[in-house]
């Protein structure tokens, strides 16, 4: 865990005196982040602040820096990525604009100056000398150990995806104009410095990233320097801009940004659905058709008393049962996030162990990388589809192509787009599945199915995939 020396600052404009850039050696540091969970990851990443104050008093609401002048702190910053990691992983093939941008902000605006195709390691750090252009890695945990290590730990801890991108800015010069984001962001100041000048939101909490004029968005709330082993986060919505300040080299921090499209509002709009599918079944009010020619009106507000009273009936039974069903974005955030970090020599997940019998004790393995939903039958395609239970979980990921989209032509040409990985079952098997999540261990036997067999093929399956072992 870090030293409980860091200095928190929430607000002012007081600005520090620029420094060298100190030297050093980040290659051997030990980690002074805390891996045994991912709620002792995140508590060390914002150490000294205590996560309850945190999220009681900064998460969506203001800003928090934490400044730490801790040396083995700043070390292991440094070993996350450094401007030299470049020229090597230039040399494995890196492409404009899928993995390197090249900008800079000119008269408020940016400019994008990348080139094509592969990117030449020589020609890049000429640009960023010459230029003065920033360079932005994007998602570097798909090559470095550490950061892959950070990730997934968070994507447990949140329950969202987190990506991370790289800045590198030479010395009197600025990557990006003034905006904001649509993510909660977490700035990890690597090497260098970096001038930060924070502004008043003009859309709290926004859904999609937009540029800002100097005139619109006023004077800073705060403005500070980054050094490296200081942490910045800010809620999505906030207006920031930085620059590295003259006499300093290079800056480079790695932003890690969480929360994208995970409002109540996308969860709504992923859960009302199903919500709709399933009272429609037992209220006949909802199979009543709507007027004639509805839609073929200009103006539909004749309609809005009925639909307000068709929803407070689904919130009435919303209420009374408690079940909603939330798929799409379940399975988006299983398939896409990273696998889990089992150590950089380590073998590929294979099933090991005892098999399970009808006598076994068993337990859950990567409670946190698997999921359960109900759906409609994929595997069916007659006009009557059963409601099925699948089980996805994330340990096939390929960390390779983790937050990378789903237009890389590389990965397309190459047939490594991800997908889904899990098992089926019957709807009659959902109680059982929820004894082996809820439990710490279970025995077979024990499982809430009719016969022996149903239970032994139902821990056997687990097993398979890897999501559980015997004790």
């Amino acid at each position: 865990m870090p030293k409980k020396g860091g200095k928190q600052v929430e607000m002012g404009k007081e600005m520090q005196t620029p420094c060298k850039r100190a030297k050093v050696e980040a290659a051997c540091s030990p980690s002074v982040m805390s891996f045994e969970s991912p709620d002792s990851l995140f508590g060390s990443l914002i150490s000294p602040i205590k996560q309850e104050v945190f999220f009681r008093e900064y998460w969506e609401q203001k800003p928090l820096l934490i400044q730490r002048n801790d040396n083995l702190m700043a070390a292991y910053y440094q070993s996350l990525f450094q401007f030299s990691n470049l020229k090597e992983l230039c040399g494995q093939g890196l492409y404009y604009g899928r993995d390197i941008n090249i900008c800079r902000c000119v008269n408020g605006k940016k400019k994008v100056l990348n080139k094509e195709g592969k990117v030449n390691y020589m020609q890049l750090k000429k640009d960023f000398d010459q230029k003065k252009a920033t360079i932005q890695f994007h998602q570097p945990q798909r090559f470095k150990e550490e950061l892959w290590k950070i990730q997934e730990k968070l994507e447990c801890y949140f329950g969202s995806l987190v990506g991370s991108n790289v800045y590198i800015t030479p010395q009197g010069s600025q990557g990006l104009p003034p905006h904001y984001d649509d993510v909660e962001v977490f700035i990890l100041q690597l090497e260098g410095e970096k001038h930060w000048r924070l502004y008043k939101p003009t859309v709290h909490l926004a859904q999609e990233y937009n540029v800002e004029s100097e005139d619109r968005i006023g004077n800073p709330t705060h403005e500070f320097i980054l050094k490296p082993g200081d942490l910045l986060y800010f809620p999505r919505g906030t207006i920031h801009q930085a620059d590295t300040p003259l006499g300093i080299s290079y800056s480079t921090h790695v932003t890690i940004s969480t929360y994208q499209n995970n409002s109540w509002g996308d969860f709504l709009l992923d859960a009302i659905p199903g919500l709709v599918f399933d009272t429609a079944k037992e209220d006949v009010a909802l199979r009543t058709s709507i007027p004639r020619q509805l839609l073929m009106q200009v103006d539909i507000a004749d309609s809005t008393k009925k639909l307000s009273s068709l929803l407070r009936q689904l919130a009435d039974r919303l209420e009374n049962t408690r079940e909603l069903r939330s798929s799409d974005m379940k399975k988006d955030f299983i398939m896409n996030r990273l696998p889990p970090y089992l150590g950089c020599d380590a073998d590929p997940l294979m099933p090991g162990g005892k098999l399970p019998k009808i006598d076994s004790k068993i337990r859950l393995q990567f409670r946190d990388h698997a999921i359960i939903t109900v759906e409609p039958d994929q595997e069916n395609s007659d006009e009557i589809r059963r409601e099925m239970v699948y089980v996805y979980h994330s340990l096939k990921n390929r960390r390779e192509t983790h937050m990378m989209g789903t237009e890389d032509d590389t990965a397309s040409e190459e047939g490594t787009t991800q997908q889904t990985h899990g098992l089926r079952f019957p709807l009659s098997y959902l109680d059982a599945l929820k004894q082996i999540w809820s439990s710490s261990t279970v025995c077979v036997k024990e499982l809430n199915l009719v016969s022996d067999e149903e239970k032994e093929n139902l821990a056997l399956s687990l097993w398979t995939e890897c999501l559980l072992e015997v004790i």
